[in-house]
């Protein structure tokens, strides 16, 4: 029932009475209004109320509805802004408030006194499990510099070196030695691509904390796009020469003669047989610890006073 349909029946009603609904008062007729008349008139106002609730009941339902409807576009938008908002940065990137220098990284994170371990190359099926062995013996732990197509190719090595509580440092896609006279985007793309692979294959959110130029290639370009993705640039100080087996005699002694110019130590456990190079690292380390000298990762954040 709309509501002028109402009005008109009650005013035809209170015409018998002497009122109108809408006209306010007339001429009276007194006591001559009928039981009949007025009962009439209490059943019309009856339903009226009726379907004014009915009308405010739907009025209701329609605006919760349309506040809970996902069919709409503002309850999207804002679970869409805050899953933006709460969104991590680019893969790889170092988080608000942690800076990576891009100088290159020599000085070790536990001391002045302490020996940095670096292996560079792998992984290899081969030769990677049995410098993980001998790591494991003197409790030292390394950063491993590997190759992004070899990690591709060896996932479960690469796990293996994270779970071992080892760091990952990216080598590059090919290994390219003279990458330093190449364009800006040559070098990105074989590090960040590198990158991609080592973290892909290392798998759990293992991040790649390091970048080492081939052959030490460095550029202020290369070192730039390593920090801005979380990468600090990593040298060395001794050069064991272990990748072209000269015997382990002179791979340990490089160390021990080499090792005042600095504590990052270069190994390989990649590009050929390392036999010389794992018989060599067990020695170094029982020498080390012989002198008390701890190990530990190459500096990150911190500024590099070598």
């Amino acid at each position: 029932m709309d509501k002028q349909s109402t009005t008109n029946e009650m005013n035809a009603a209170d015409a018998a009475d002497g009122t109108s609904v809408t006209g306010g008062s007339s001429a009276t007729g007194g006591s001559g209004a009928t039981d009949a008349t007025r009962a009439k008139r209490q059943r019309i106002r009856a339903r009226t109320a009726v379907a004014a609730s009915a009308v405010a009941v739907a009025a209701t339902i329609w605006a919760v509805t349309t506040l809970v409807d996902p069919g709409h576009d503002a309850p999207h938008q804002n679970v869409s802004r805050q899953k933006d908002t709460g969104a991590a940065g680019p893969q790889g990137q170092q988080q608000p408030g942690e800076r990576i220098p891009e100088g290159i990284a020599h000085a070790s994170e536990s001391g002045a006194n302490a020996v940095n371990i670096t292996i560079d190359d792998g992984p290899d099926p081969r030769w990677t499990p049995k410098v993980l062995e001998v790591l494991a013996k003197y409790d030292v732990k390394a950063a491993f510099c590997m190759v992004g197509p070899q990690a591709k190719a060896h996932p479960d090595l690469v796990k293996k070196v994270v779970a071992a509580g080892h760091r990952l440092c990216d080598h590059t896609m090919d290994h390219d030695t003279a990458m330093d006279k190449k364009p800006v985007a040559y070098q990105e793309q074989q590090i960040l691509d590198a990158k991609g692979l080592i973290e892909e294959a290392a798998g759990g959110g293992a991040k790649v904390e390091y970048y080492r130029a081939p052959g030490g290639a460095f550029t202020p370009d290369s070192r730039r796009i390593a920090a801005a993705h979380g990468m600090r640039p990593l040298g060395w100080n001794v050069d064991t020469k272990d990748f072209g087996k000269p015997g382990v005699p002179a791979i340990v002694d490089a160390v021990k003669r080499e090792l005042g110019n600095g504590p990052t130590v270069l190994f390989h456990d990649g590009g050929g047989n390392r036999a010389q190079t794992v018989e060599a690292l067990d020695e170094v380390l029982a020498w080390l610890k012989e002198q008390g000298r701890p190990t530990g990762f190459p500096v990150r954040t911190a500024p590099d006073p070598s």
